[in-house]
């Protein structure tokens, strides 16, 4: 995920979430689960462990453990519940006033308090700190102001020093309330702020962010225990300074896997208790042996095909339509994850509210009108084309199938490159150096349709790793944006998604159904409807 988020004060759900938590126990008494123990979780390298950093999957299942937010998920119903906050309210949902629940602390024993979050908005925000989640604070009032353009991109130059180094949208009340002004009114704000690159930070953080990447000081119910060892393993120990509700775990220790199929036979082994995911061409073999030990539901998780529109081969959106109508994801999903998968026939999950079935005319195969577009722009002229996938997460069968099905289709040779490691793919996405077709997934922030559009096709969003820019699209969002609630929003943002479907910046490929099995010594497994796996709340057998 890049990484994941109803209300005017914080209490609506997200109704339209088909999610539920899973439990292992057999009754409403076990559901709670005891306390103690070590769960051992399968992970992937993390990029970063730093909130402000993370927006990847691998990162934000640690953080989510080390550190704590404003607002929280429900795990069955995707509910906005209060965290961190007191209240978060508005009268024009342009200025926002939060207020602070009182006597949370850091692990080094600073204060949990207006400026905690305050410094660390203003270290995502500020441009020469280049943090992925700046995006995130683009609402904000000052924003144009803490960041600046490079004046020759990856050329000698250096960008100019921002005029300002914090944000003007932000302003201290006193030492538990503070107020956010935003550029413009947005009535999902307080939604958005349970995702991961709002946490707070503590001030030696901000201080030595290197170093708090390294061995993080969170505010949460688990702590680093030890040095994060990188390629190896991270390990968590609960907190003895949290004083919200406790981990059950006594200590959370991520195993960390180069490749999926390695994990899933470290967990046959019985050295792992939970995997979050499972190498696909291993489904029917996991279902056969695990019953109900593995775990599934409709997911949120997007996969789609990335298409470098700053290569001069895919900027003709009919290269990008005749590319996608070469291919038929169903005959994919079935051969290769079990028929498992959703198509995608729209670029937001169906899980959520504002999504329609069958809004793509360019997602499903007709190779007929593929040749056609492709002849109409002149032909491919981009020679062997490059697949890209990161290594290790078993996308190499399914990509090979797209590759195939677009050769038969349209007579384009290529080739696969899958040796990059996630955090190193990342780089070359956020690089731009992608030289064709990319795999990516995106799961949502925060339970609010606007998560799967503004974040990866925004201009000059930092997720946006297609370059894709239209204006028309940018108003749109904005007009949702400012509707007076999150249901009348939707319609202004369908219209938006309906530019995407002729536009094409990715090709949607489908959307997931959650696989996870956990172990014979885990007593009760919880999956959140938002963000996933929840480790500090899954129990082991005591």
């Amino acid at each position: 995920m890049r990484g994941k988020f109803l209300k005017v004060a914080v209490a609506a759900t997200a109704t339209a979430m088909l999610a539920t938590a899973c439990s292992g126990g057999d009754d409403a008494a076990e559901e709670t689960g005891k306390s103690g123990g070590e769960l051992r979780v399968y992970a992937s390298e993390p990029a970063f462990l730093l909130p402000s950093a993370a927006d990847d999957e691998p990162s934000i299942y640690v953080i989510r453990q080390l550190y704590r937010g404003l607002v929280k998920y429900n795990a069955e119903t995707a509910a906005v519940e209060n965290d961190l906050a007191e209240s978060i309210d508005s009268d024009d949902q342009k200025l926002w006033t939060i207020k602070l629940k009182s006597g949370y602390t850091f692990d080094n024993g600073e204060p949990v308090n207006a400026d905690s979050f305050i410094r660390s908005w203003n270290y995502a925000a500020y441009g020469p700190n280049a943090q992925n989640n700046s995006y995130f604070m683009k609402r904000i009032a000052g924003i144009k102001d803490v960041s600046s353009v490079d004046p020759d991109g990856d050329g000698p130059q250096k960008a100019p020093e921002p005029k300002a180094k914090e944000l003007s949208g932000l302003k201290k009340v006193d030492d538990l309330t503070f107020t956010v002004e935003l550029d413009k009114p947005f009535s999902g704000f307080p939604t958005t702020v349970g995702y991961s690159g709002f946490f707070p930070m503590a001030q030696a953080c901000v201080d030595a962010a290197d170093q708090c990447n390294e061995k993080p000081i969170g505010n949460g119910p688990y702590k680093m225990e030890g040095t994060w060892q990188h390629n190896v393993g991270i390990t968590l120990a609960r907190s003895d300074t949290w004083k919200g509700e406790p981990g059950k775990p006594d200590k959370i220790n991520y195993r960390i896997f180069a490749d999926v199929d390695a994990g899933y036979a470290a967990f046959q082994a019985g050295e792992l208790d939970v995997m979050y995911t499972l190498p696909p061409a291993r489904y029917k073999e996991a279902k056969q042996q695990y019953g109900d030990r593995l775990y599934e539901q409709p997911g949120d998780s997007f996969t789609y095909v990335g298409l470098p529109l700053y290569n001069e081969n895919f900027k003709d959106k009919r290269v990008r339509q005749a590319l996608s109508l070469a291919i038929d994801r169903q005959s994919i999903i079935d051969a290769v994850f079990d028929g498992r998968f959703t198509p995608a026939a729209g670029f937001v999950a169906p899980t959520f509210e504002g999504a329609r079935d069958d809004i793509c005319q360019y997602c499903k195969k007709d190779v007929e009108k593929a040749k056609q577009l492709l002849a109409e722009a002149g032909g491919w002229k981009g020679g062997k084309l490059t697949l890209w996938a990161n290594a290790g997460a078993g996308h190499d069968q399914w990509l090979q199938a797209v590759g195939d099905q677009i050769k038969a289709a349209l007579g384009i040779d290529y080739e696969l490159k899958v040796n990059l490691q996630f955090p190193e793919y990342l780089e070359t996405a956020d690089s731009r150096k992608f030289t064709g077709p990319f795999r990516l997934g995106w799961g949502p922030d925060y339970p609010f349709m606007e998560t799967y559009l503004a974040p990866l096709y925004s201009t000059g969003a930092d997720s946006n790793n297609s370059t894709y820019a239209n204006p028309a699209f940018d108003a749109l969002m904005t007009e949702g944006d400012a509707a007076n609630s999150i249901q009348e929003a939707i319609p202004a943002y369908q219209k938006a998604e309906d530019l995407l479907v002729e536009d094409l910046p990715v090709i949607p490929m489908w959307f997931s159904k959650v696989a996870a099995v956990y172990g014979e010594n885990v007593d009760n497994f919880v999956w959140n409807a938002v963000s996933d796996a929840d480790y500090g709340q899954t129990s082991l057998k005591q």
